[in-house]
């Protein structure tokens, strides 16, 4: 696959709390540096192969960023510190031993639709922000 365009997203479509997180992304990120793609998608799909990843699987969001490859706790941190405001700060989560943070993350990613529930299908942009979807 050719080189994204900026960093680029790979989110579940139909998680509630993958929706949320990305709505949460593009309201601080003003200039709009991320892009986004449902990994149920076609294109997400050929991005997620191209990388040897499922983000369905493997229960974990993946950031593209500058041709390196980011899953669960340090994709959500390194997205963190591109946004607008006091998450920049999350970067200093990093001191907390990778093993711990992704343990964290993996409760929440295998609860995800258990306590945040799940659509039938992926989610639809607004007109708004349509443009930051692949």
């Amino acid at each position: 696959m050719d080189q994204l365009e900026g960093p680029v997203v790979v989110f579940d479509g139909v998680c509630n709390l993958c929706e949320d997180s990305v709505a949460f992304i593009i309201a601080r990120d003003p200039e709009a540096k991320f892009k986004f793609v449902s990994a149920q998608s076609v294109i997400g799909k050929e991005i997620q192969e191209c990388y040897g990843l499922d983000a369905i699987e493997d229960e974990t969001v993946i950031l593209i960023k500058n041709g390196e490859v980011f899953t669960h706790s340090d994709a959500g941190l390194e997205i963190a510190k591109d946004l607008d405001g006091p998450w920049k700060l999350m970067r200093y989560a990093k001191a907390v031993p990778k093993p711990v943070r992704n343990r964290v993350y993996s409760i929440i990613a295998k609860n995800r639709y258990k306590w945040f529930g799940k659509k039938n299908e992926c989610m639809l942009p607004s007109s708004g922000v349509k443009a930051r979807f692949l």
